[in-house]
């Protein structure tokens, strides 16, 4: 049974990622911060619906913590064939109020984290024959949007990831593939009024919002796709290309 580690995998986009991948037979290491009781009942339900899933507990924005959690994986003595960073901070804020602090915070997760992270599993990644990684980006680092106003310095920071899935898919082939999901409007946060909402879906094609469940299956097909590197899936409904 491979194995997968989902960081963030307890709620929203994570949780659907995790069911998917235990549905499509991976043991799956749901990674948890403050979500642990939704982490253990995940676990549960996994358990129940005869997947088998571990929950491993760490604070990616501490220094040591992605180190932590690299050892918690490695420890285990396995190989991992797949590593989703998905697990990021998220801010509104406007750029003339964000502090130095404000970007660091940012930064901590949806950056250093994943390199320090991945860079840590690479024996793991590769010891089945070829690993995969993918990271969970976000569609709005190249086609700015209306939910996107105040997000600066999230997206500066979503906007580094996306560049080291391309740096990495060159530097750790071919035993190990990377690739990137970046969601469009799914999910959209508290932070988007009724106005913003609704202008926004008038311009996706699909004329729709997007559920947790499509970057779900955009994650399993690249995990399942062996001859695919260095990409990125926009799941956005045609958003982009509006």
């Amino acid at each position: 049974m491979p194995t997968a580690l989902v960081t963030g995998g307890a709620i929203r986009v994570g949780a659907a990622i995790s069911r998917a991948l235990a549905r499509a037979g991976y043991e799956v290491l749901i990674h948890a911060r403050s979500s642990a009781d939704a982490a253990l009942a995940l676990r549960e339900e996994l358990l129940q619906g005869g997947g088998q899933a571990s929950v491993l507990r760490a604070d990616l924005a501490h220094p040591e913590g992605p180190g932590q959690l690299a050892r918690m994986v490695l420890d285990r003595a396995g190989p991992l064939a797949l590593l989703v960073n998905n697990a990021a901070a998220y801010e509104h804020r406007s750029f003339e109020e964000t502090s130095a602090a404000h970007l660091d915070a940012m930064l901590a997760v949806n950056v250093r984290a994943p390199f320090l992270l991945t860079q840590a599993l690479l024996p793991a990644l590769r010891a089945g024959g070829q690993g995969a990684v993918v990271n969970i980006t976000d569609m709005a680092v190249s086609h700015a949007y209306t939910a996107t106003h105040f997000f600066a310095h999230y997206l500066a920071s979503k906007a580094a990831l996306d560049q080291l899935t391309r740096a990495w898919a060159l530097e750790l082939g071919p035993s190990i593939r990377v690739n990137a999901v970046a969601p469009g409007p799914v999910a959209i946060g508290a932070e988007t009024t009724e106005a913003q909402r609704d202008d926004m879906l008038r311009r996706v094609p699909l004329r729709r919002e997007g559920s947790p469940e499509d970057i779900a299956e955009a994650v399993l097909f690249l995990a399942h796709s062996p001859y695919i590197t260095g990409q990125t899936i926009r799941v956005d409904g045609g958003l982009s290309v509006a």
